[in-house]
């Protein structure tokens, strides 16, 4: 994904388009940090804590998760999304395994080979158009197991919500996991944006993990108003046997852990991590009825978490980047990103939309 040359700008008339948004549309990573997140670490700043997690902020943000998801989990935080699967795979994979997911997931394109490198695994990339894997997919890796000459696909990760806006229904997951299970894989859930899936499948996280098999979930919170921090949810416990130490080798153990806690804590008080993520859903619907009509705009339906992918003209989605920031998808077929954020206001959906149709006018 490449932002627009900064300099386009200076060979633009600046009256060509309206007043810019106060917030960019490229990602929920640009937002900053809710209110009340930041009040939690300023309390957390407070006196001395026992180091690596040994804190009662980290056990209070550990029983919370528990209650989240209505079962016994271990509960591992760690500094980021990337640390975050590569904890994950690195507890769930045996030797000689690999990672089968989609070829759009973001361990595959986004984290620069991270979970090879350090793992020493393989990832086998399936087509994936809409960025959800399908059962016969899994089955048709069938004929790798106990074959020598090849790596043995050991789990299967899946993106909820996925990196094309799209979702897994919790009988999707079910599906999965189900089939998965029946060829000794297990499951993992890249969950950077689990609280906008979870807003946007009626609040029920339970029934789409715990309930539908997952095994293993990343679960973000820095998309969804906190400043940094994720953590790394075992609802199949067995797999969190050794995360204590993997966390360590794998460089994802904060030593100042309560402050990690104590965002998550502010997150989940009074179901805000779902309110923020429902916001950031419906701002990005409100975008898409704002432009929708658009001839310039190819949409291909309404958004369902907090991302549109419309195809514009080159010269418009030039002309709109170095107006207002947002990132390239497919630059072969002018695909683009718009993404909303738990921070996007009416007003910032108001005036993108007016500077696309100014940008989209003809003449």
């Amino acid at each position: 994904m490449n932002v627009a040359d900064p300099n386009i700008a200076d060979r633009r008339p600046a009256l060509e388009l309206p007043p810019a948004p106060e917030r960019s549309f490229a990602s929920d990573n640009s937002a900053g940090v809710h209110p009340a997140v930041l009040e939690a670490l300023a309390a957390a700043n407070h006196g001395h804590a026992l180091a690596y997690g040994d804190d009662d902020l980290t056990r209070a943000v550990e029983g919370r998760f528990r209650d989240l998801f209505g079962t016994d989990v271990d509960v591992f935080l760690v500094w980021g999304g990337t640390g975050a699967n590569v904890l994950s795979l690195a507890t769930m994979l045996g030797p000689a395994q690999a990672v089968v997911a989609s070829d759009c997931s973001h361990i595959a394109v986004d984290e620069t080979g991270a979970p090879e490198r350090i793992l020493g695994a393989k990832i086998i990339e399936l087509d994936a158009p809409d960025g959800r894997l399908q059962p016969d997919q899994i089955d048709d890796l069938a004929h790798l197991l106990g074959v020598e000459h090849h790596a043995q696909p050991g789990v299967v990760s899946i993106t909820q919500s996925t990196e094309l806006g799209t979702l897994y229904s919790p009988a999707d997951v079910a599906a999965l996991a189900e089939t998965a299970h029946r060829h000794g894989m297990a499951l993992h859930v890249d969950g950077a944006r689990i609280a906008n899936a979870a807003a946007a499948l009626g609040g029920d996280l339970r029934a789409c993990t715990v309930d539908a098999g997952v095994d293993v979930i990343s679960f973000g919170g820095t998309k969804n108003g906190m400043m940094y921090g994720e953590a790394v949810v075992y609802l199949t416990r067995e797999y969190a046997r050794a995360a204590r130490y993997v966390r360590k080798q794998v460089t994802q153990l904060p030593s100042k852990m309560r402050y990690v806690a104590a965002q998550f804590l502010a997150l989940f008080e009074d179901g805000r991590w779902l309110e923020l993520a429902s916001h950031a859903n419906a701002t990005s619907l409100d975008l898409y009825e704002r432009v929708n009509d658009l001839p310039a705009v190819d949409l291909d339906g309404p958004p369902i978490v907090n991302s549109l992918f419309p195809r514009l003209p080159r010269d418009v989605a030039r002309r709109l980047q170095a107006w207002c920031p947002f990132y390239d998808w497919d630059v072969g077929t002018g695909q683009v990103r718009w993404m909303t954020a738990w921070d996007t206001t009416s007003d910032d959906v108001e005036r993108f939309a007016a500077g696309v149709r100014a940008a989209c006018a003809p003449g």
